[in-house]
């Protein structure tokens, strides 16, 4: 019995697949993903005007890209799964690296939030926070989703691991 790894293009993940399911067939990865992230920033951007959405914050939990699917009702999360598994690895690195700087803001903001004897003295302070920190990043990691990889100036493989993502859109 032959076990042969998943790649993007072919079989179970040809392209045109990929695309009915919405997930980037050159990268593998779906921006349904970022709903997750999406939904604590929209919470987040509403604290001053709706302090009582500071419980839907605490509340919030990080989720990697496989948990997110296989708790979503994505029509096809299996093939989402399958497809993250055959994304390039440098792509799925990047993106789990700005995820996890999301989730360690996310984590202070939450901090913040239950440190303050009432979450309207610092609701806007916490919304600004989110809207120019938090924010920023959700749209990197889209542009991770959407096969835009800036190279990490202390990263010695930034120029192969560019040149790699040139290749995949050649």
């Amino acid at each position: 019995m032959e076990c042969l790894d998943p790649v993007l293009g072919a079989g179970d993940l040809a392209s045109e697949r990929l695309e009915q399911a919405n997930i980037n067939p050159q990268t593998g990865l779906a921006t349904d993903y970022l709903n997750h992230f999406n939904e604590v920033m929209m919470l987040l951007e509403m604290l001053p005007a709706m302090p009582d959405c500071a419980e839907d914050v605490l509340a919030w939990e990080p989720l990697d890209y496989e948990g997110h699917f296989e708790n979503s009702t994505f029509k096809d999360k299996k093939l989402a799964i399958l497809a993250y598994h055959a994304a390039p690895a440098f792509l799925r690195e990047t993106l789990e690296a700005r995820v996890a700087d999301i989730n360690e803001l996310v984590a202070q903001v939450q901090s913040q939030l239950r440190e303050a004897p009432e979450p309207a003295l610092v609701a806007m302070e916490v919304a600004d926070f989110a809207t120019h920190q938090i924010k920023p990043l959700i749209s990197t990691a889209s542009g991770v989703i959407h096969g835009h990889v800036e190279p990490e100036a202390e990263q010695p493989e930034g120029d192969a691991a560019q040149a790699e993502i040139d290749a995949l859109f050649a």
